[in-house]
């Protein structure tokens, strides 16, 4: 494997999004939602405008939960499959590059058109909590957009996976659509099925780790535990025991969420 033909492709995927004004699109869809959510997500309770870091993030979590997902799988989800279809695959793969640098190549290049929205989109609501905070209290909510950037390549590497399964780009679509149903939707429902069909707290002790089957409820456990102040905003807090309250822990699965389906999709991408 070589490093030069992984950034050839890499560096043509992300041109190929900036130029279609992809980035820029995504990057103003994320900063009106955002700036939206973090203005008005305290109206419930009776208040307007930018609080304080705990109940910006509180407010976010959930945005990003629904939102970052389907993005990273409609971006993604024809890399390979797309290529296939127009037959442009073969002759890509005609050249000399091996598999694993074309589908490294794109997923990094597409990887970082994600990653740049992202940071746009969030950048702004970071400006103006530092004119109402200052720097120093910035921390927590650096460590929100990075892991905001992680939940994104973690579906961003599923959708790859898929992309590389399916057969045509109809059935790729339809399988991301179903995809972001049962992580954002779901999963949740399941396990709560699950742990009022187990007897509630007998069936506790091991519902906590079967969430981290479940990316979003990485990143959901990952923000809740990163501040007192937020754990206390959901009702995850008091059934996650505190092996996982460890944000670090939680990078690293993460961390795994993105590797695993990229391994899968080397062995079985195909010509």
């Amino acid at each position: 494997m070589e490093l030069q033909p992984i950034l050839t492709i890499a560096f043509k995927e992300l041109r190929d999004r900036l130029r279609n004004r992809w980035v820029l699109a995504v990057a103003l869809v994320f900063t009106v939602f955002a700036l939206v959510i973090a203005y008005f997500g305290g109206a419930q309770q009776g208040a307007v405008g930018l609080r304080s870091i705990e109940a910006t993030i509180a407010s976010l979590v959930s945005l990003v939960i629904y939102l970052i997902p389907l993005i990273a799988l409609l971006l993604g989800f024809d890399a390979v499959v797309g290529e296939r279809e127009r037959g442009s695959l073969d002759l890509l793969l005609s050249l000399p590059v091996t598999r694993l640098e074309v589908l490294l190549g794109k997923y990094l290049g597409l990887a970082a058109a994600l990653t740049l929205s992202t940071l746009a989109g969030f950048g702004l609501v970071a400006l103006l909590l530092v004119g109402q905070i200052g720097m120093a209290g910035l921390e927590p909510y650096l460590g929100f957009m990075f892991s905001s950037v992680l939940l994104g390549l973690a579906f961003l590497s599923l959708a790859v996976l898929l992309s590389v399964l399916a057969r045509d780009r109809t059935r790729a679509s339809g399988l991301a659509i179903a995809l972001w149903f049962f992580f954002v939707l779901v999963f949740d429902l399941l396990l709560l099925g699950l742990l009022v069909a187990g007897g509630g707290e007998a069936a506790g002790h091991w519902f906590p780790y079967l969430l981290l089957f479940n990316p979003a409820d990485v990143f959901r456990i990952l923000n809740i535990f990163s501040l007192d102040d937020v754990r206390s905003l959901y009702g995850l807090a008091s059934i996650v025991p505190g092996a996982l309250a460890k944000p670090w822990l939680m990078a690293l699965v993460m961390l795994a969420w993105i590797a695993a389906p990229l391994g899968i999709a080397t062995w079985r991408f195909r010509p």
